[in-house]
């Protein structure tokens, strides 16, 4: 298993910025395969989401590929199982996002354990708040999985500090309130709830939600450590863009970070 938190903070020391692409689990039968793609196109980290039936925190895109893996038979323990020995292969730590009630009814120690087999160094269960994460995260703590909390910019200070505290892996910036999916352009509040982060954490701090293009992804960039970028990529996968074609995407993205 690879250390999560170790390995992005070892990335950041060489000056790079962080990018953390997503892949949902299960889409169809070459969602392994983007993996490998987007390893070679420069991740420092994957997201991996496995499908539920009511993604609360996403908007249509990642729910239309969640109805399409769930209609292929996908289920949790089917893609945790497929991702075994992935992250050695490809050099790459994993993250899982899922929802607490597929973590709940696995039973947290189960669940981390299941992860941790698997070599998957990271967890984010939106749904779960800071207030209650403890039983999960101690779980997760005990079976070597970073448990990433979501920091939301209506937070207030005290509760940034509280959640960055709490945090492994990487503290996921909230870019702004509402769900996943493309977005013409980056929130206005992306860059604030970085700054705030940034100055109460060392812990490398990752926006993610609403990142669509290259363009966006830098100007993120200028404050966070790095970036997650989710819909944009599905999108293109769900309208039938090759595993190439995305990967291609992906790498448009990591160069622009770099410049």
């Amino acid at each position: 298993m690879i250390d999560l938190e170790a390995h992005l903070r070892q990335r950041r020391a060489k000056g790079a910025k962080l990018f953390v692409p997503y892949v949902s689990g299960g889409l169809d039968a070459e969602w392994v395969d983007l993996l490998r793609a987007f390893a070679d196109a420069g991740a420092d980290a994957i997201e991996v989401g496995i499908p539920f039936s009511d993604p609360v925190m996403d908007g249509p895109t990642i729910q239309e590929a969640s109805v399409r893996a769930l209609e292929r038979g996908t289920t949790p323990h089917s893609v945790v199982a497929e991702l075994r020995g992935v992250a050695d292969e490809i050099g790459v730590p994993l993250i899982v996002m899922t929802y607490y009630n597929i973590v709940f009814r696995a039973g947290h120690e189960r669940f981390a354990r299941e992860l941790a087999a698997a070599g998957i160094s990271g967890a984010i269960v939106p749904d779960l708040p800071l207030e209650e994460a403890g039983p999960w995260a101690e779980a997760a703590d005990d079976a070597g999985i970073a448990t990433v909390l979501l920091a939301a910019p209506t937070a207030p200070d005290l509760r940034l500090a509280h959640i960055c505290q709490r945090a492994r892996g990487f503290v996921y910036a909230v870019s702004l309130l509402g769900v996943t999916g493309e977005r013409q352009s980056l929130a206005s509040t992306a860059v604030g709830i970085a700054q705030r982060l940034k100055a109460v954490t060392d812990k490398p701090v990752i926006i993610g939600i609403g990142i669509s293009t290259p363009e966006q992804a830098r100007e993120a960039c200028t404050v966070a450590d790095g970036i997650v970028m989710a819909s944009a990529l599905m999108r293109l996968r769900l309208d039938g863009a090759s595993v190439a074609e995305v990967a291609a995407a992906a790498r448009r993205v990591r160069e622009a970070i770099d410049g």
